[in-house]
């Protein structure tokens, strides 16, 4: 029998109020793929995090080609050749791709000092390995998270690593870079890399893992080979429940140009500009490709960007939005794609994330009403099946997809008249994606606007009511139920019409 690469056996970690692995064992064998399921807490993250070098095991052991090691922390995962592409991305955005890429091991000249013109030409092979159209010199907070999610996976690439964890590699990836991350981990696979895939995307998992291993609740639920792997099994073994079909017809009683906004730009595309109309109760697409400006028009709408020309009206009124407290004053709420350094502040806790946006709800005189913030909290992580010890536990401390369910809670508490969502359920497992399409149905039955941003192509055709499709800063042209297909969307997202496209507002 041959040995695997590595072995994790018997492995158990708690962190205060959480246990977070109980006595969890699985193993990857040379070039094989190993998908990681399960739904958000179910341990994924620590454990992964365990094999990288982030988290000490409180029990277990680990063995590499048989052998026990001690992995003392991420220099000593790296030398094991071991690299780990975090889902919460692990970049410095004042340095620029080729400094992130050799980030702590910069190639030296015979002074000893950093070969700057070495390390950008042994990074743009890796670069251009896997499409990413930017200069090694590109500062990071200049690129989109997608692109900043491809200058991780071409730090993996530059360690040789024989073992590549990805957690959840495509959450901000377009179709077609989901598309050449799926090949390019077949490539690794045949190259002799194993790689940990962690995934709630089932269709990615059918086209890359050999075997799927399901974690539930911090134990071991389950293992499937690629064969036996099938969305129902899977979805069994994660949740333990049958989850519904959750997509849901609209009402038909919708307000027509209850929201219309117009001449909204960006600084992406500041020669460009976007206008469209939205009805109240309805569920409002927006798809493209990364760069076309979808995030950056709606941080317009909520006055988070500049956008000195455009006009919004909201149930007939002309509105003034040139700052977030502008447009939350009026009822339009952005959960921002970035939830951890936009959406949340990690080191307060769910209650005060909650009722953060809203402390003149539960405030009289200056003083907080606590057991009133406390009830609306309890009430809105009960709704979204936050899973979190107490409410009083720091956000810092939930799984990247109860963070999610945080930062929607905060605004549904404030009952909003347009929510702007961008990636909402990124990151976030089946069944929790089944509640969250479920609240944003009944947000929009109950009048309200939502504007969707997603790059998930299934999500996009199946939740949007209409689709509104962005092209280098402008709407290329807008889907119709009806011709809400794949291959509308994509026509439009490269800049082609086609005739089922209609005006994305009437004169």
């Amino acid at each position: 029998m041959t040995t695997p690469l590595l072995e994790m056996r018997g492995i158990s970690k708690g962190f205060p109020g959480v246990r977070a692995l109980d006595n969890v064992s699985l193993q990857i064998g040379r070039g094989e793929v190993v998908a990681l399921c399960g739904e958000n807490g179910a341990g994924k993250s620590t454990l992964m995090k365990i094999l990288g070098g982030v988290h000490q095991p409180d029990a277990g052991e680990i063995l590499i080609a048989g052998k026990p090691v001690k992995i003392h922390g991420v220099t000593d995962s790296m030398k094991h050749g071991i690299a780990f592409i975090h889902q919460e991305l692990n970049v410095l955005g004042n340095l620029d791709v080729a400094a992130n890429v050799f980030l702590g091991r910069e190639p030296k000249n015979a002074l000893g000092l950093i070969d700057s013109k070495k390390m950008h030409a042994e990074t743009a092979p890796f670069i251009k390995r896997l499409g990413l159209d930017v200069s090694t010199y590109t500062r990071l907070d200049k690129l989109s998270i997608a692109q900043q999610q491809l200058v991780e996976i071409a730090k993996a690439l530059s360690l040789n690593a024989r073992l590549i964890i990805m957690d959840e590699p495509t959450s901000s990836l377009t179709l077609t870079e989901t598309n050449r991350l799926l090949e390019l981990v077949c490539e690794l696979s045949e190259q002799g890399v194993s790689i940990f895939y962690i995934s709630h995307r089932l269709g990615e998992i059918d086209e890359c893992a050999d075997r799927v291993v399901v974690l539930r609740d911090g134990k071991n639920a389950g293992e499937l080979p690629h064969e036996e792997a099938s969305h129902d099994r899977l979805v069994s073994l994660m949740v333990g429940r049958e989850i519904k079909n959750s997509y849901v017809a609209p009402k038909k009683n919708r307000v027509a140009g209850f929201l219309k906004v117009r001449n909204a730009s960006s600084s992406l595309h500041p020669t460009k500009s976007v206008s469209f109309d939205a009805a109240g109760g309805e569920i409002l697409g927006f798809a493209g490709l990364v760069g076309a400006g979808r995030s950056e028009i709606a941080k317009a709408i909520s006055g988070l960007e500049n956008s000195p020309r455009k006009e919004i009206f909201l149930g007939g009124k002309k509105l003034t939005i040139s700052q977030p407290r502008d447009a939350i004053d009026h009822g339009i709420y952005l959960a921002p794609e970035n939830r951890r350094t936009e959406g949340l502040v990690v080191e307060m806790s769910v209650r005060e994330n909650v009722s953060l946006p809203s402390l003149g709800n539960f405030s009289r005189f200056g003083l907080i009403n606590r057991k009133h913030e406390r009830k609306i909290a309890a009430e809105q992580t009960a709704s979204l099946r936050v899973k979190t010890p107490t409410i009083e536990t720091r956000v810092l401390n939930l799984s990247g997809g109860n963070q999610q369910k945080v930062v929607l809670g905060k605004w549904l508490a404030m009952t909003p008249r347009v929510m702007i969502l961008d990636e909402p359920t990124r990151g976030i497992d089946v069944g929790a994606k089944a509640e969250i399409y479920r609240l944003m149905r009944e947000l929009a039955d109950g009048g309200a606007v939502i504007l969707m941003i997603s790059s998930d192509m299934e999500e996009i055709l199946n939740i949007s009511d209409r689709i509104a499709v962005m092209h280098e800063g402008e709407i290329s042209g807008v889907l119709e139920r009806a011709d809400c297909r794949e291959e509308n969307v994509m026509q439009l997202a490269v800049g082609k019409k086609i005739c089922a496209a209609k005006p994305a507002f009437e004169n």
